[in-house]
Order: C-alpha cells, then sequence, then structure tokens
C-alpha cells in the first residue's frame, strides 16, 4: 500500500472509532440545535455565539467530569474527531468561498488581509516567545487565531505544530474572549464618529474583514453599520480565510529543522523543502474552492455541504473540549491571555493604521 492509499484510508472510520464518533457527533448536534435555539429565544440579543464556541465549552466540562470516566472507551473516536474529521473540515470550508467574492472587492482587501495577517503573526511570535516567555507552540496557535480566521485556523495549525489539547484550548480562548469585544467594540466606534475621519463605509466594512478574528464575529461587526458594509467585511474576510493553505505551507517549513548548529552542517533550502509536511488538506481546500467558482452547483447541494461543514468544525471542537483538562489552562497561567490581549490592542490599533495607508493609496 502506498503512501497516498494509506493517507486515505486513514480518513476512514474503524470499528474502534464508532463509540467516541457517536458521541461526539450527538454533542455536534446538540451544539448546532442550542446556537440556533439562543438567538431565537434572546431574539438575537446574544450576538456573534458560535456553535464552535459552544462545542468547545461544553466538551470542557464534559471533559472534566463525565468523559474521565468512559475515555477509554471512546478516545479512538474523540482522537478521529480531533484529527481526520478536522482536516476534512477545513477541505468542506472550500464551499463557503469563491474567487468572484474576490473580485468583488479588489486589490486593496487583498493587501490589507496580506499585511495584516504577516505583522499580527510575527508580532505575536515575538513578543510570545521573547518577551512573555510563552510556550513556543502556544505562541504560535494564538498568532494563527489572531492573524487568520479564529479557532478554524487554530485547529488547522494544530497538526502542523502538534501541540497539547490544552494549548489548543487556550489559544482558541483568546479568540473567543477578545473577538466577541472587538465585534462589539468596532460598531461602537464607528457610531460614536471616531472611525469615519479616516475611513469611508466600505473601508470600515475592509478594516473589519480584515482585523476581526472569527467568521461569525465579522458578520456583526460589518451589518451593525450597513448590509452592503457587512457583504464588504465578509468577503474581505473569506480572502483572509483563503490565505490559510500558503500560511500553512511557510508555517511547515519554518518548523522544519535546518540541521546541526555548524554552518556546514545546516540544510540547504531545497533539502528543508523536500522535508516540510505538506499540509495536503489545506490545498484541497483551495481546490474546492476553484471548482466552487467554475462549477455551478446545485443551491440545494451547496447549502448542504455548508451545513455538513459546518457539523464537522463542530465535532472537532467538541472532541478538543473533551481531552482538554483544567488543571493544565490552570498551570499556562495569564500570559497567554496577556498576548492575546495584546494582540488584540495591535489589531484595532495598528491594524488600523495599515487599512488607513492602504485606502490612500
Amino acid at each position: 500500500m502506498n503512501a497516498f492509499t494509506q493517507s486515505v484510508a486513514s480518513y476512514i472510520p474503524r470499528g474502534r472509532h464508532f463509540a467516541g464518533l457517536i458521541i461526539v457527533f450527538i454533542g455536534s448536534l446538540f451544539c448546532l440545535w442550542l446556537n440556533t435555539s439562543l438567538n431565537t429565544w434572546t431574539n438575537g440579543r446574544i450576538v456573534g455565539l458560535s456553535s464552535l464556541t459552544l462545542a468547545i465549552l461544553i466538551g470542557i466540562v464534559l471533559g472534566n467530569t463525565i468523559y474521565p470516566s468512559v475515555a477509554e472507551r471512546l478516545e479512538a473516536g474523540v482522537g478521529f474527531a480531533k484529527g481526520q474529521i478536522l482536516r476534512l473540515a477545513i477541505m468542506f470550508y472550500g464551499f463557503k468561498l469563491t474567487l468572484t467574492q474576490v473580485a468583488s472587492v479588489g486589490l486593496p482587501a487583498v493587501m490589507s488581509d496580506a499585511l495584516v495577517l504577516t505583522s499580527t503573526f510575527l508580532l505575536t511570535y515575538w513578543l510570545g516567545t521573547k518577551w512573555l516567555k510563552v510556550d513556543k507552540k502556544t505562541t504560535l496557535l494564538i498568532g494563527s487565531g489572531a492573524s487568520i480566521c479564529g479557532a478554524a485556523a487554530v485547529i488547522a495549525a494544530d497538526p502542523i505544530v502538534k501541540a497539547e489539547a490544552h494549548k489548543v484550548t487556550i489559544a482558541v480562548a483568546t479568540v473567543v474572549v477578545f473577538g466577541t469585544i472587538s465585534m462589539l467594540l468596532y460598531p461602537f466606534l464607528y457610531h460614536l464618529g471616531w472611525l469615519q475621519p479616516w475611513l469611508s463605509a466600505q473601508d470600515y466594512g475592509v478594516y473589519t474583514g480584515s482585523t476581526i478574528h472569527e467568521v461569525a464575529q465579522v458578520v456583526v461587526a460589518g451589518n451593525a453599520i450597513s448590509p452592503e458594509v457587512g457583504d464588504t467585511a465578509v468577503v474581505t474576510k473569506m480572502i483572509r480565510v483563503m490565505m490559510l493553505a500558503p500560511f500553512l505551507l511557510v508555517l511547515s517549513f519554518a518548523l522544519t529543522p535546518s540541521g546541526g548548529t555548524n554552518d556546514s552542517e545546516k540544510l540547504s533550502f531545497i533539502s528543508r523543502a523536500k522535508q516540510v509536511r505538506v499540509p495536503w488538506f489545506a490545498f484541497i481546500f483551495i481546490l474546492i474552492v476553484l471548482l466552487h467558482t467554475w462549477i455551478n452547483l446545485s443551491e440545494g447541494f451547496e447549502q448542504a455541504m455548508v451545513v455538513l461543514d459546518d457539523v464537522l468544525l463542530t465535532m472537532a471542537m467538541f472532541a478538543l473540549g473533551l481531552t482538554t483538562h483544567l488543571s493544565a489552562i490552570k498551570q499556562a497561567g495569564v500570559k497567554p491571555l496577556i498576548l492575546g490581549a495584546i494582540m488584540f490592542g495591535w489589531l484595532i490599533i495598528g491594524g488600523g493604521l495599515i487599512n488607513v495607508g492602504i485606502s490612500f493609496i
């Protein structure tokens, strides 16, 4: 059996996976239902809350109470959800995007996204590892979430970073906390009139899409101004999401060992490139985006794939919550949250300056 066949076969669940997968699937359906119901019960007053957030929170509660007593029987399926199900979810995310959406907002949005992504990730890494002395893997995951697309980016980067479950949870927590604050703060600043001298309504949409963490949060912050601004914000955000694949490839290259300490022992660029763990699931995501752009899919099929992707992402987050131990999070201390808070400030101010600069070009 060659490597490709083995890779494909690894996505087929075996008998030992079923018990855990059934529990994770039921949990994800409950979280999706609860998210919809909460919005209905509160007339939409609980804004920006997603099934992913609920899944990890409920998963953590169960993971630190009931789950340990049945973990031995369920761990194979829960691990499958954190691995293969997660990768499938990232691939199918492509059904939410098209290149036509990219063209609709133009080059300024692409430039804003690229500059915000690069500056945010590099600044997070420098501050986290050099100044705050946060664990390297946690820092990489926080940087991934802040610079690209929140929780989805954190869990997409994890197969490359290979961090423990509690480190992934800490990174997701920074996205949830500061992304939620930004979702409410951006419209507030706009309505106060503090942003209008610098950004037009459409520029505000690009600013929102290029600096707020989660897609759901961008939807809320953009539509708080107008539906048109909301569309611009979401498309800009989706361009950021499309940058996930090349980002993961660069990250994989950066984490590939360069060789010995002596110059003569260090590997050449080509040698290092050959050792890179290629994130194939991210490139299949890009391929699906291209197919989604070029092929006319029926509305029913497209909606079904979007729903399927929501279920798969929620399953992955629920599985992550089940395997997260609160003691490990407590041990990590407050430094990761301080790092998340600093990057939150950077996205507002630094991201704002980037967008203002581009709007004058």
